[in-house]
């Protein structure tokens, strides 16, 4: 019997078979070809809750542009990390020398570097600075104003891109992680970018909120940006997540086994990677994986979440945090309103608005509709319900 296993569950592993994202990939090529001979296009932001396939398309994503001579470099923002900036100075500093290795253009890149020095200089902390040895184009990239800085790094950027006939391409996951300041002078900076027809595209991705946020920050925000929700998938696709990696190994599945699988997982992507793992250890004939393999994969299935994927989450989560998301699962079904959580919690929605306000912003909660919030990781609430045995 064949013990390799084909399934992945991992935080931005690319599963054997990227099930139902054909569309969203289909569209992020034509994107990509467009930038890779030089011509301008619409950048794109994926959201969604944890674990539907965000970082795993972005890295797809960034495999094609590399397909397609589209030089690119990738950026994670973190909960407490560096400023957008020093990422941004060292991305930029790394795709002027791609550019410079893959075109000859040290005219260009003469300019650009002592732009991108003064900014880097200007915001870097402690010892995070790009080290160029030419000297900093000061007044220009260091004002102090973010927007006008920003802009004209991404602008001198996309000139160089523009004259060495090439695209320039970042991605940018956990984006709803930067500031609001950050936020408005990348939009304000990629929307002269557009307006001087220069070939650089941002592809992001995010949770649900993000959307929101960015509309808040610029009121172009939807015509800049194209937002793509990435959420669970279609039965069909679900089961072809299941069915495709087992099928390099002669295995298959009966059709009650698919459809239990399907049911536990309500087609949430990493949940189907995490369910094929322990079925595919369960199964007892090494061609076929029925009913029953899937029915004695369970447990295995849910202590693995409970003693990782939910583990992280509620153990990073105050004991306030935890109560208030305690009073959302008592609330029953999710999304849940704000004035009912209040509520459970004895008290009024103007004293838990701020903790409100700390669960959106450390990703354990959304903004589901008006006045209600809901959890960004599925099946969260029944988690909680065992934990502290409601």
């Amino acid at each position: 019997m064949v013990r390799i296993n084909p399934y992945r569950p991992g935080a931005g592993m690319v599963p054997a078979y990227l099930a139902g994202r054909q569309e969203s990939i289909d569209e992020a090529f034509r994107v990509l070809e467009a930038v890779s001979v030089g011509f301008p296009s619409r950048s794109v932001v994926y959201y969604g809750l944890r674990g539907v396939g965000k970082t795993v398309l972005l890295n797809h994503l960034e495999s094609m542009a590399d397909n397609l001579a589209v030089v690119s470099e990738y950026i994670e923002i973190t909960e407490r990390g560096r400023s957008f900036q020093q990422y941004l100075a060292l991305a930029v500093y790394k795709l002027i020398h791609q550019l410079s290795i893959r075109r000859q253009i040290a005219e260009q890149a003469k300019k650009v570097l002592p732009i991108l020095k003064a900014f880097s200089l200007k915001y870097s902390c402690g010892d995070v600075s790009v080290e160029i040895t030419l000297d900093a184009a000061h007044g220009i990239s260091d004002t102090g104003n973010l927007e006008n800085d920003m802009m004209e790094v991404l602008v001198s950027l996309g000139q160089a891109a523009k004259s060495s006939g090439q695209g320039v391409a970042l991605f940018i996951d956990e984006i709803q992680y930067m500031k609001e300041d950050e936020l408005e002078s990348l939009m304000t900076a990629l929307h002269r970018v557009n307006q001087r027809s220069l070939p650089i595209v941002i592809m992001a991705a995010g949770l649900p909120k993000i959307a929101k946020i960015a509309g808040d920050v610029k009121s172009y925000a939807e015509r800049l940006f194209q937002f793509v929700e990435i959420g669970t998938l279609a039965a069909e696709d679900a089961r072809k997540a299941l069915t495709e990696p087992a099928t390099q190994f002669h295995v298959t599945y009966e059709p009650d086994a698919l459809q239990y699988i399907i049911d536990v997982t309500e087609g949430y992507p990493y949940f189907l990677q995490e369910y094929g793992k322990w079925v595919w250890e369960a199964r007892q004939a090494a061609d076929v994986i029925t009913k029953a393999d899937a029915e004695a994969a369970y447990q295995r299935f849910e202590h693995s979440l409970d003693e990782s994927f939910f583990k992280v989450r509620h153990d990073r989560a105050t004991p306030r945090e935890l109560a208030f998301m305690m009073a959302m699962v008592q609330c029953g079904e999710q999304p849940c309103n704000t004035k009912d959580i209040a509520a459970q919690m004895g008290e009024s929605v103007q004293t838990i608005s701020p903790l409100r306000a700390q669960l959106i912003h450390k990703g354990f909660i959304y903004a589901a509709k008006r006045g209600a919030v809901d959890f960004t990781v599925p099946h969260f609430d029944a988690y909680l319900k065992r934990m502290h045995v409601l």
